[in-house]
């Protein structure tokens, strides 16, 4: 009976703990959102982050990793670019790449600005985050950073062997010959298989086009850089897919030649509503789960630009 009442105390004590560590969330939450104001963007330079894997929106759980949301960076840089008082943007770049329908976003966000760009690419700036970064009218990366990744990836796992192995079959039943084109559960054809092939190389070509255009490129220098081959900054410096090495003082140093200005920085940082917040303790399955299996393949996708 003892035993049994020390293990009840044990299970309150530790729910105690779980609602004090969201209780104290939620205030810093609340707080920092209390705290925030338009009153606090003030400035000539807008800096606006780009930091993770890049979709059209935050799909990720609870505590999972880092999302560049397209939505919310267009919004920045659409904010930024109608603000009178702003008078460059800063593009902090530290990111993988990631769905090309994002990337595409807000590097059209970014040609479209009527403003001074500049991409500082920190640590990584690869593939789609790359493509971010050639938009901007000057590229300024860390000797030691990694960028370029100029390619598309369009691969997924086969469990097809597995399932033999187990006796285990999959009853084929589709409307349109290629509907479970890439499903993982039985190999391509030889005809899927091309067809994927000609989806991926279309991707590539519109993600060249555009660097090479951004870039002013020629041919043959395009077609050097494009293989998917990642560079150091030293390295990118030299091939032209970037203008300097550096990092954000350089960055701040080079608007403020060109606009013959003292630069006054602006964050601008997406501040969560009340709503999302309580939300995202409610309906995060992550916090307690872990993520599904279709959620863990989903950048198995074909054209993944990253």
């Amino acid at each position: 009976m003892a035993k049994q009442k020390k293990k009840n105390n044990w299970g309150v004590v530790l729910g105690v703990i779980i609602f004090l560590f969201i209780m104290a969330y939620l205030f810093s939450a609340l707080l920092s959102v209390f705290l925030s104001g338009d009153e606090l963007k003030q400035g000539n330079v807008a800096k606006i982050s780009v930091k993770g894997v890049i979709m059209t929106d935050n799909t990720e759980d609870f505590f999972g990793s880092s999302v560049a949301d397209s939505t919310t960076i267009v919004a920045d840089i659409e904010d930024a670019a109608a603000n009178p008082m702003i008078e460059a943007i800063l593009l902090e770049i530290n990111s993988p790449g990631g769905a090309p329908v994002a990337t595409d976003e807000i590097a059209q966000a970014l040609e479209r600005s009527n403003k001074t760009t500049v991409a500082w690419i920190r640590e990584v700036g690869t593939s789609g985050g790359y493509w971010i970064a050639s938009s901007a009218d000057h590229i300024i990366a860390n000797r030691m950073s990694i960028t370029g990744s100029i390619g598309v990836i369009g691969s997924y796992l086969d469990f097809s062997g597995f399932l033999n192995d187990w006796n285990v079959s999959y009853e084929r039943l589709v409307g349109g010959k290629y509907k479970d084109a890439g499903i993982p559960y039985r190999q391509l054809t030889a005809e899927e298989r091309r067809l994927f092939q000609k989806k991926i190389d279309l991707l590539h070509q519109e993600f060249k086009d555009s660097v090479q255009k951004n870039r002013r490129l020629t041919n043959s220098q395009i077609e050097n850089v494009a293989q998917g081959e990642f560079y150091l900054g030293s390295e990118a410096k030299n091939l032209n897919l970037i203008d300097q090495l550096g990092g954000e003082r350089e960055a701040i140093e080079h608007i403020e030649k060109k606009l013959n200005i003292t630069a006054e920085i602006v964050v601008y940082e997406h501040e969560p509503s009340l709503l999302e917040i309580l939300s995202g303790l409610l309906n995060d399955r992550s916090f307690f789960f872990g993520k599904g299996l279709a959620e863990g393949m989903q950048q198995g996708r074909i054209g993944w630009v990253g």
